[in-house]
């Protein structure tokens, strides 16, 4: 009996473990890493890579073998006999009956020719160096949007551990303050002399306020949730928790602004873009440049046509459009130019190379300049959240001791009053400058190309 009891309850646990889903809990290196794989914005840029690799391997293949064929079937005139006068196969007066209707006959045509280029003059090279600088831009690409990612996921990760706590806050502050409003209805009632009835005002309109600012909190902590789902894949239905159990701060990295700004120097995308796309502008300059040029190559050309109801002329002298074969192996030079047009594309070129090197420049200089302000803002922003930390301390033991003192009718309303609002605003701005301080540390990361 103790056996069938123990299978009945092994299978209902089965079952229900196999309707439950459980929340999958990340911190933020995990949410991070679930991002990478699951981000459609970065596989986008990815499969932009592969376009470019597509184009490389195009502009390559303009040095294998071309083959320039036309095949078709039409009509032809009918004509019988030879080349002589009446049809004759000898004689000494030609025929002169090429107008004159005999009827028709079926006819096949092909026309084609197999050509490999020789030398360019530096099309296919110049073209090929510019597909591969294309190629190293659209991998940049994809460290770009790797960087972008991490900061939305940080965004939302911290955003969600803010709101969280704020709520949190609000919701013991909530809760003071309305037995704090309990206490004062009773003073009233009692006519005891202790409160005012502008005390009673006064926490009811702190109440609102706060009920507001906790809507507000729980808006956030919401919305935040629901972005780190999307950029982690888990999708709006599915279930995430973060592992943290508040927002803390996270270390102050230790590198000077010197450094920071070498490591820019070496690391960050941008710069390893421009330098793949100036060597690309200047490979397309040198190919257009190339284009008033011919292009030198070898082959095969050849023709075959056949008309059943023409006889065929063995003369080597004399030739039938409609019914006869060729074929030869050529070398030659093709040239496809427009005077007017090829100036005016390597001036595109060229001015496409000059505005890109005016963006280099401003790169060079933009980049330290941003370090720099991240760095000083990381800084401040630490400094900041520790002033605060102590504050919304102190705001918190003051709150909790008149707080009790009104308790005890040993304080005023409108002090306790004054210290649950100072310990709402402090604690609130103490948990705002944090989430701003980590994102400046995640944002010092990007500027120095700290990221995959």
């Amino acid at each position: 009996m103790n056996k069938q009891w123990l299978a009945v309850a092994f299978g209902a646990w089965t079952s229900f473990s196999g309707v439950t889903t459980w929340a999958q809990t990340v911190n933020l290196q995990q949410a991070i890493d679930m991002s990478m794989s699951a981000d459609p914005r970065i596989q986008e840029r990815e499969q932009l890579v592969e376009l470019a690799r597509a184009l490389l391997e195009e502009a390559q293949g303009n040095n294998g073998l071309r083959l320039d064929a036309n095949l078709f079937v039409g009509l032809a005139p009918k004509v019988e006999g030879g080349f002589y006068q009446g049809g004759a196969t000898s004689g000494t007066t030609p025929r002169n009956d090429a107008y004159d209707w005999k009827g028709l006959s079926d006819w096949t045509s092909l026309q084609f020719s197999i050509v490999k280029p020789l030398y360019t003059f530096g099309k296919i090279e110049n073209y090929s160096d510019a597909a591969r600088g294309n190629i190293d831009v659209k991998r940049q690409d994809v460290r770009l949007q790797r960087g972008s990612t991490v900061m939305d996921v940080s965004r939302a990760y911290y955003g969600y551990l803010t709101a969280r706590d704020t709520r949190r806050m609000l919701e013991d502050v909530l809760s003071k303050v309305n037995g704090a409003i309990s206490r004062v209805e009773k003073d009233l009632k009692a006519d005891n002399g202790q409160s005012r009835q502008s005390d009673l005002y006064e926490l009811q309109a702190k109440l609102g306020l706060l009920n507001k600012y906790l809507s507000q909190a729980q808006s956030v902590e919401t919305v935040s949730l629901n972005g780190l789902k999307v950029l982690t894949g888990v999708g709006l239905e599915g279930k995430l928790e973060v592992s943290d159990e508040s927002l803390k701060p996270v270390a102050l990295p230790s590198a000077s602004l010197v450094d920071y700004q070498g490591k820019a120097a070496s690391a960050r995308p941008e710069l390893s873009q421009l330098d793949a796309g100036l060597r690309a502008r200047r490979a397309l300059v040198d190919a257009k440049k190339a284009e008033m040029y011919p292009n030198i190559y070898a082959g095969v050309v050849g023709s075959f046509a056949y008309a059943s109801r023409r006889d065929t002329l063995d003369n080597p002298y004399v030739y039938d459009p409609f019914n006869h074969a060729g074929l030869t192996p050529v070398v030659g030079l093709k040239w496809d130019l427009a005077f007017d047009v090829v100036p005016a594309r390597v001036a595109q070129a060229q001015a496409e190379l000059d505005a890109l090197l005016a963006k280099n420049r401003f790169a060079l200089q933009g980049i330290p300049f941003e370090v720099a302000e991240t760095y000083a803002k990381m800084q401040a922003y630490y400094k900041a959240q520790q002033d605060l930390a102590q504050g919304a301390a102190s705001a918190r033991r003051w709150m909790v001791a008149s707080y009790a003192d009104f308790n005890a009718g040993l304080e005023k309303p409108e002090r306790v009053s004054e210290a649950l609002k100072t310990y709402a605003t402090t604690q609130a701005e103490y948990l705002l400058t944090v989430n701003d301080y980590n994102m400046y540390v995640a944002q010092m990361a990007k500027v120095t190309g700290d990221y995959k």
